[in-house]
């Protein structure tokens, strides 16, 4: 079986831009942030992944067929969204691809979002959002714009390829993570974490329409968040309630 993994490009894609990389994981909350920015920037679709690795799923929106995992974007903004679960063991390849595809198109930097998963995130009235970077300057001006940060913990998933594989290609990363349920979609989550995204970036949307259609999207995402709920075991994504040892 071949295991090719390509980026099968549409437009002439931006170079210089931000990309910004939102696959399921911890309470879809980078699927959920990063399907918003889409919706709310009308941002186009670009490229697309093409993959023997990826189930042999289409997505059909209007009719019309469309490949799980799509990069969408303008002048400033690359977005990656799955619409599926990508399995665990492809997970490596995928997200190596997406990076190396970022750095060949000259992307400024690759900001990951999603969840951190708390026991007690029913009793959280507002999540807490923190911040993760590749290198000293980029946490330091993480700082200076009021975004806390994530000082001991792991990351494990697709948050934790991307700012690997960016710091392997010299790429700057930031990951941006909200508390968030472990395994129900969480939009409140994905809400703030676009809150804070707005700090850092011109990334200014109006999240009350998200807000408003929390349930709506509660429902619509149970299945994906089943499917993802189940590669993320495999990525022994449960590590991220432990901490690190470091003396």
């Amino acid at each position: 079986m071949s295991e090719a993994v390509k980026i099968v490009e549409k437009q002439i894609i931006p170079s210089e831009a931000t990309m910004i990389v939102g696959l399921p994981d911890v309470g879809l909350v980078g699927l959920i942030a990063t399907s918003y920015i889409i919706t709310e920037l009308n941002l186009e679709e670009i490229a697309y992944m093409d993959s023997d690795l990826l189930p042999p799923v289409m997505v059909l929106h209007q009719g019309l067929p469309r490949a799980p995992l799509r990069f969408y974007g303008n002048q400033k903004f690359i977005a990656v969204i799955s619409e599926l679960a990508v399995p665990a063991p492809a997970i490596y390849t995928i997200m190596r691809k997406i990076v190396d595809w970022g750095q060949a198109k000259k992307v400024k930097r690759i900001i990951s979002m999603g969840g951190i998963p708390v026991e007690n995130r029913q009793a959280i009235t507002e999540p807490k959002v923190f911040g993760s970077a590749s290198n000293q300057e980029l946490l330091d001006g993480l700082t200076k714009s009021g975004v806390k940060i994530m000082n001991e913990g792991y990351m494990v998933g697709p948050q934790a390829l991307s700012m690997r594989y960016s710091i392997n290609n010299n790429v700057p990363s930031i990951a941006i993570l909200a508390q968030s349920f472990y395994n129900y979609p969480d939009p409140q989550a994905a809400a703030i974490v676009l809150k804070e995204l707005s700090k850092i970036f011109d990334v200014n949307v109006d999240v009350s329409k998200l807000l408003e259609k929390g349930e709506e999207i509660r429902l619509k995402a149970r299945d994906i968040m089943k499917r993802t709920q189940e590669e993320m075991s495999r990525m022994k994504k449960s590590q991220e309630y432990d901490m690190p040892l470091y003396v």
